[in-house]
């Protein structure tokens, strides 16, 4: 899973600090964002599980996704995670 758009939903915890973002590598971005090498919010605020993602054929529509969840209320962000991933399991593993 190398080069392919994506939008993903990191978390600090279960219930945690959320934070959405869009990516053409998943894994490498996902790695910065745990190695601390993101300056800003997730480094701040210890924001490094990955808790969902979605893959899209192109930046142009991967970017459209996650404008668009960014406006949505926590209560819905949530929901998309539980229904993927209700455990909250860390999804690292599964794309490295």
């Amino acid at each position: 899973m190398t080069k392919q758009p994506a939008v993903y939903i990191l978390s600090s915890k279960r219930n945690g600090t959320l934070y959405i973002g869009v990516t053409s590598n998943l894994q490498k971005r996902t790695w910065e964002h745990k190695n601390n090498l993101v300056e800003g919010f997730t480094k701040k605020y210890g924001v490094h599980r990955l808790v969902y993602y979605e893959l899209h054929e192109d930046m142009v529509s991967a970017i459209k996704r996650e404008k668009q969840m960014k406006k949505w209320n926590r209560g819905w962000k949530l929901e998309l995670i539980e229904r993927q991933n209700p455990s909250w399991r860390d999804l690292w593993e599964g794309i490295i």
